[in-house]
């Protein structure tokens, strides 16, 4: 550190925020634990009740705690869901406004699904299959439906997903899904890509069943290569 750099003088607010994150990374309060009450903390750290909220806030919009009107802030769990909803606004943003961005989200779908469904073929039991099959009549009822029709579709990867285990998988699939859901196109209902769809699943599903990572793969890319015109950012969702 350069000592002759000048000392920057913090806000009041942020000094409270550092030594409440500290208190949360230290694991002095543990998820669950409520934090200590406004008046508590005013008389701890000798700071007004502004500077106490503002730095709650900055708590809170880190999904370090959370919130609830009358009752004290509570100190969350932090997991993979977690984090990636911290970013779901501004990751949404960015896909907006550039075609770019979200073909570089579609190629990195292909490329981090490809992976996965490996990773299921070689690990499914028949419980893991047999959930993929249940989501699979649950689509096909949903014909006409497009709502539900798409929701079983993000389900259906999100199970491929928890079949490795891993939680970050789970985590990384359903925030690239629900970003591209923004972009999903209204003519897949009257367009007859959802019978495609559906064949597609169920090769995906016969592949993983068969325990042949190397057909699995293949049965996905095929599947997402096909269906990757499907998002356009010319029609976001409302």
């Amino acid at each position: 550190m350069n000592v002759s750099e000048p000392i920057v003088r913090r806000k009041l607010s942020d000094e409270v925020f550092l030594r409440l994150k500290r208190l949360i990374v230290s694991g002095e309060l543990q998820p669950g634990d409520e934090m200590p009450s406004e008046r508590e903390l005013m008389e701890r750290f000798g700071v007004g009740r502004p500077a106490i909220r503002e730095a709650m806030q900055a708590l809170a919009n880190m999904g370090l705690v959370a919130i609830s009107h009358g009752e004290r802030a509570k100190v969350l769990q932090l997991t993979a869901q977690s984090i990636f909803r911290q970013v779901d606004v501004a990751a949404k943003i960015m896909l907006s406004s550039s075609a770019d961005s979200l073909e570089h989200l579609k190629s990195a779908r292909i490329f981090f699904e490809r992976g996965m469904v490996r990773d299921a073929a070689a690990k499914a039991t028949e419980d893991d299959v047999a959930q993929l099959r249940a989501t699979l009549d649950e689509q096909r009822s949903h014909l006409g439906n497009a709502e539900a029709f798409i929701a079983a579709d993000m389900r259906f990867h999100s199970q491929i997903a928890t079949i490795s285990g891993n939680p970050i998988y789970v985590a990384v699939s359903e925030a690239m899904l629900g970003w591209l859901k923004e972009y999903h196109t209204d003519m897949l209902i009257w367009t007859g890509k959802e019978k495609f769809t559906l064949t597609e699943h169920e090769e995906i599903i016969e592949r993983i069943a068969a325990h042949d990572p190397e057909g699995a793969e293949q049965a996905m890319i095929r599947h997402l290569e096909r269906s990757r015109a499907l998002y356009s950012i010319a029609a976001p969702q409302p």
